[in-house]
């Protein structure tokens, strides 16, 4: 009897891989909510800047929490990057019920990676500038003029402030990953941007103008 080989397309797995990615951080986050809760100094807790990595750095020499294992400390790091960042002045405040008009998830979720774009008085939230930048090139579900788009914010990686889009600076494909798999992580200053470029292997520094068509799809695998 011959056997049967099922062989799953290439592009496939990058989807595999984004699901994986966001059940992760959903399933830490709200652990490391418990975590801090029931075993932590909230207010001695530090402010969420930087990466994952340097969080738990953070943590630690917070003592705010008693020693924490290190699967511990990693979902204590995802709650403060994705949870606690809520209560933060100067970002962008994402209405609970907000749905990404492209990938259907709830923005509020991923406070971090948070983008939007306001047309004719209506904002639209994203979950990342990958699927913002999709919306923006292809036009998302309707028909306009782009000059009739009065702000476009996103979310910088290091200060999580809300900044202007159009004045950016955006690292494309680096090892970390957004909501959404492989991004484009947005930074107010150039010097922030070639840091995070060097220390997380990405292939190169835009501007907004500079990101295409062609860019944004490579990042999903087409």
């Amino acid at each position: 009897m011959k056997k049967t080989i099922f062989i799953f397309p290439i592009l496939l797995l990058p989807l595999f891989a984004n699901e994986f990615t966001q059940a992760k951080m959903i399933k830490l986050t709200q652990k490391g909510e418990k975590i801090a809760k029931s075993l932590c100094e909230i207010d001695k807790l530090p402010s969420a800047t930087g990466t994952i990595e340097q969080l738990i750095v953070k943590i630690q020499e917070s003592h705010a929490c008693p020693p924490l294992s290190k699967s511990k400390l990693e979902a204590v790091a995802y709650y403060i990057s994705n949870g606690s960042m809520k209560a933060n002045k100067g970002h962008i405040h994402v209405p609970n019920d907000a749905k990404c008009p492209v990938c259907g998830m709830f923005v509020a979720k991923y406070p971090k990676w948070a983008a939007s774009m306001t047309y004719e008085g209506e904002t639209y939230y994203f979950d990342g500038v990958k699927d913002m930048m999709k919306y923006y090139i292809f036009d998302g579900n309707f028909p306009y003029d782009r000059k009739k788009i009065t702000v476009i914010q996103v979310t910088d990686y290091y200060t999580l402030e809300g900044i202007d889009a159009k004045r950016a600076f955006y690292v494309y494909d680096s090892n970390v990953y957004g909501p959404m798999g492989r991004e484009l992580i947005p930074f107010k200053t150039l010097e922030s941007a070639e840091t995070f470029n060097r220390e997380h292997q990405g292939k190169k520094i835009l501007r907004f103008d500079e990101i295409t068509d062609m860019m944004v799809m490579a990042l999903d695998g087409l």
